[in-house]
């Protein structure tokens, strides 16, 4: 059988789910930070250098740290693109839950869910000794695969928000995740996730997923804000993520002592 996907699980019983966004792609970090106890990991490699073989090398850190710990941290992949092919490839490596970017239509969606289905119900290609099925050991992978498989679809701009509804009336999409920072650029304010018109977007979304019957999830760095949001009824939030806490600390650290960017600095 394959491994039970707990995320997916807590979705389903609408246990809110808190998570860290990881766009560092090197598997020291991920085990690393798969110790804290946040529910989930985004394993990002729309904007990071990673692969599919870099992927794999994380996935088994989160997998390391989350039996050295006995906690249920779950990994959540995102692609750098709604590719078949390239799907094929992270669902054998063993990523169980999926977050597609910039899904625009129901088609879109559609498409998603299929790349992660064997036929008859999909286009997944058959791989019989993948790292998925434990190199085959799992007979019933292929019958059961897409029990545990989590599909969630990214909606970034006004437009695909229009098409929310449809979006999330495709059999298989889980969940629908809220990109803020696009979001925000596609109403002409780049970069500004407060804006009243893109908060108002958001929490209306935020709203109509559920009513819908799916989960709602985001990205928001705002601590304040992502409790809003998780009050409101957001079941997936990442509240942080491994680059801008890295960067933030070691800013602090060296401006407490004099340095750090923008700070003239004395030559002896």
């Amino acid at each position: 059988m394959p491994s039970r996907n707990h995320f997916k699980q807590a979705l389903r019983d609408k246990r809110a789910q808190v998570g860290l966004w990881s766009t560092l792609p090197f598997p020291y970090i991920s085990e690393l930070i798969a110790g804290s106890g946040f529910d989930w990991l985004l394993l990002d490699t729309e904007h990071t250098a990673s692969d599919p073989i870099v992927m794999q090398q994380q996935l088994q850190a989160v997998d390391a740290a989350r039996a050295g710990t006995n906690g249920t941290t779950s990994a959540v992949v995102r692609p750098d693109w709604n590719d078949t092919v390239l799907i094929k490839r992270y669902l054998d490596i063993g990523a169980q839950s999926l977050l597609f970017p910039f899904v625009q239509t129901p088609e879109e969606a559609a498409a998603a869910v299929a790349a992660t289905r064997y036929p008859p119900h999909g286009v997944r290609g058959m791989g019989g000794t993948m790292r998925a099925s434990r190199f085959g050991r799992d007979t019933d992978y292929v019958r059961d695969a897409q029990n545990e498989l989590c599909v969630l679809v990214q909606l970034e701009t006004g437009e695909a928000l229009d098409r929310l509804e449809e979006i999330a009336a495709v059999d298989g999409v889980d969940g629908i995740f809220i990109g803020p920072a696009d979001l925000s650029a596609s109403m002409g304010v780049p970069g500004d996730v407060h804006h009243p018109r893109v908060r108002r977007a958001i929490d209306d979304a935020v709203r109509r997923i559920l009513a819908c019957g799916k989960a709602p999830g985001i990205l928001m760095l705002d601590e304040k804000r992502a409790q809003e949001l998780l009050d409101l009824g957001a079941l997936f939030v990442a509240v942080g993520t491994d680059q801008v806490l890295l960067r933030k600390s070691t800013d602090d650290l060296a401006q407490r002592f004099g340095r750090g960017p923008g700070v003239a600095t004395a030559s002896y």
